[in-house]
């Protein structure tokens, strides 16, 4: 049963930031009461094998919609077939100053730029102990914001061994526009430092742990072929499990003349779609199967999800679908692919 087109024109009344706040406090009273089960996906035995995984269907949700790890049965309870919290960092941080969200419904679309608000890996952690979920659970990790540059490789390794034993997966938030300077960890030889690093202190955490925590490695959109055939050939040469395509856009042409164009910050949404497939495109042709693509960016119905598959995807995330269409997006997804 959706209900979701009852309830989002009063969420839309409301600050995207408080409404955000709403409506996972909802899912969590409708988790907790038995009602989310009226808005599950039926559809969501689709089981496959990624990164050694074994997911129970191909479609996720994408880091940022549970940045602190509060809501993941609630948001499990929905049928998606993995989990993605975060961003979160090493210290708590509050982020950038509100507001800092901005809803563009003619385009579908979002623009954010909340800087990496969140209470810490630690919280984070507590929470992940607390849940019930059993299924792939992704833990996107960043740097704090006042961490300079050329830190930035110990804040990600302390993400890295303190979420390790957690998650299923790692991601490496490298590619959101919110923090300053942080997409310069994708060029030259700072990709190479952090790469070399993180490949380094998983193989010791896995002797530690027993466990293998695959880490896929979140880019940006806005990369020319070039930067992306470099960062490929990186990906490759340093054994990362995975790539995830993409992060938010700071590409403006699609939203050509909405009051909220020129705000700063990451737009997400319908309009970042076709650039967002580009990249996994062009990943495919390099990668040729020797590194699984988590494809994001711009899946707002079921057909955007098929296009990113067939342009060589594994698996799929969705968040600003989910903001527009509701748990029903879910659910058609899952029956198309």
């Amino acid at each position: 049963m959706n209900i979701y087109p009852l309830v989002r024109p009063v969420l839309f009344c409301l600050d995207p930031e408080t409404a955000h706040h709403v409506t996972l406090s909802l899912l969590k009273l409708a988790q907790q009461t038995g009602l989310s089960a009226l808005s599950r996906a039926k559809s969501s035995d689709k089981p496959l094998t990624v990164m050694g995984l074994n997911f129970k269907n191909p479609v996720g949700l994408a880091a940022g919609l549970d940045k602190n790890g509060d809501y993941i049965d609630a948001l499990a309870d929905l049928g998606f077939g993995f989990i993605e919290i975060g961003t979160v960092t090493p210290r708590a941080q509050p982020g950038n100053p509100k507001p800092r969200m901005f809803r563009l419904p003619e385009h579908q679309a979002i623009i954010n730029r909340m800087g990496f608000n969140n209470l810490g890996i630690d919280h984070l952690l507590e929470q992940v102990g607390k849940c019930q979920y059993q299924g792939i659970l992704g833990i996107n990790i960043g740097k704090n914001a006042d961490t300079p540059l050329e830190n930035a490789t110990e804040d990600y390794l302390i993400g890295l061994r303190k979420s390790y034993a957690a998650a299923s997966y790692i991601a490496i938030n490298i590619s959101s526009p919110n923090t300053k300077n942080l997409r310069q960890l994708q060029q030259g030889d700072e990709i190479k430092h952090l790469l070399s690093a993180l490949k380094a202190e998983q193989l010791k955490l896995q002797a530690a742990h027993g466990k293998y925590t695959p880490i896929a490695v979140k880019i940006a959109p806005d990369l020319n072929d070039d930067e992306i055939s470099h960062i490929a050939d990186l990906l490759l040469e340093f054994g990362m499990d995975g790539v995830i395509a993409t992060n938010t856009t700071i590409a403006r042409d699609k939203i050509q003349g909405h009051i909220h164009a020129d705000e700063a910050g990451g737009l997400s949404g319908a309009p970042v779609k076709d650039s967002s497939t580009r990249v996994v495109k062009a990943l495919a042709t390099i990668l040729q199967g020797k590194l699984p693509i988590i494809a994001a960016g711009g899946i707002v119905c079921a057909e955007d999800a098929q296009e990113k598959i067939a342009a060589g995807a594994s698996l799929v995330q969705i968040y600003s679908g989910l903001i527009y269409k509701g748990p029903q997006l879910l659910e058609d997804i899952l029956q198309q692919i």
